[in-house]
């Protein structure tokens, strides 16, 4: 293990900037497995887009001279401004539940200059719980199921540590993350019969795996473990785009972002869960507005959209609105397409 470790906020910088180049490297294998909730085989490219966004956003940021060092040093709120960033531009669910995930991650980091093994271990529990009850009807299997491994690993080992706030204990620490994460991925294919009957793993559980190798990576200084994705099962280049064969599924994916009450996002949700599935809403700022309303990020998957954005409208004035066939098919040219419009923003 290297002795030389970073873990501060420019090593959180480095960690988006490692992943948005590794999904980008692995963005097209990542869409070939995409079987689940919808083969629609686009994780890869959401992922890609979704944590582009976040790791731009601390690229294009300046030091604010009007602000002490150790605010702007502070990891916490390097990454919630990542994770904010992220939430208003999400892709699909799995960029979602990753901004989601990066958001709660930031909560207790907030006020630290330097990331420990007790403080990476309470960011990964508080990130997979948010991630968890984001979504109205969770399904194990998933990148979920990648996330909780993680947390409980990293909570275990820092626990036996018993406060050790060394680097030590935080490497330590970031290897029992990713070894469980690669377990909970080879876990995914047996937990839902979808993948079970293509024989593959969840894509966006190899996607929050490469994402966590990549911290690893950026906090340890040393080169993402290249063989970390042998063996798993359809994780092969040679591998034709797995959903292809399969059938098209009907409806869209509706998002968007939206300042509501507390009692109005309870009553979206439960009536988004009425009109169609997986539905994920979180919120993108902890604080209020001064007429006590949050801003939240809401995804739907619905067979007709107009019914959906009439509901959402009756409730709130929307923004950042998108409705994209669940069907379409997705290759390398939209990618690139997409990529242009969000340097666009």
């Amino acid at each position: 293990m290297q002795t030389k470790i970073a873990a501060n906020a420019q090593a959180m910088k480095r960690w988006l900037g490692k992943a948005e180049t590794a999904l980008g490297n692995h963005s097209d294998r990542l869409n070939a497995i995409n079987i689940f909730p919808v083969a629609d085989g686009d994780t890869g490219t959401n992922l890609y887009l979704t944590v582009r966004a976040a790791a731009r956003s601390l690229q294009d940021s300046a030091p604010d001279p009007a602000k002490p060092p150790t605010v702007q040093n502070d990891v916490g709120a390097v990454l919630a401004k990542a994770g904010q960033t992220a939430m208003e531009q999400a892709r699909g669910n799995s960029g979602t539940l990753f901004s989601v995930f990066l958001c709660a991650a930031a909560e207790p980091l907030s006020g630290h200059t330097r990331l420990t093994a007790t403080l990476l271990a309470a960011a990964l529990n508080r990130a997979q719980i948010r991630a968890w009850s984001a979504l109205s009807d969770p399904v194990p299997g998933t990148m979920l199921s990648v996330m909780e491994a993680a947390g409980r690993a990293a909570a275990a080992v820092d626990a036996a540590q018993n406060g050790n706030d060394s680097n030590h204990a935080l490497g330590l620490v970031l290897d029992a993350a990713v070894e469980a994460a690669l377990d909970a991925v080879i876990r995914t294919e047996g937990q839902l019969e979808a993948l079970q009957a293509a024989h593959v793993v969840d894509a966006g559980g190899v996607g929050m795996l490469l994402i966590l190798d990549c911290l690893r990576s950026a906090v340890l200084g040393e080169e993402l473990q290249s063989e970390l994705l042998d063996g798993l099962h359809g994780y092969d280049v040679q591998d034709p785009h797995i959903h292809a064969d399969l059938p098209d599924d009907d409806g869209v994916e509706v998002m968007c972002t939206i300042s509501l009450s507390p009692l109005d996002a309870a009553t979206l949700r439960q009536r988004l869960d009425e009109l169609g599935d997986s539905v994920i809403m979180s919120q993108v700022e902890r604080s209020p507005d001064p007429e006590g309303r949050y801003r939240w990020r809401v995804h739907v998957h619905v067979l007709d959209p107009g019914p959906a954005l009439d509901l959402i409208s009756s409730l709130g004035e929307p923004t950042d609105v998108s409705v994209s066939e669940l069907a379409m098919p997705r290759d390398p040219e939209p990618l690139e397409a997409d990529v242009r419009s969000l340097e666009g923003k």
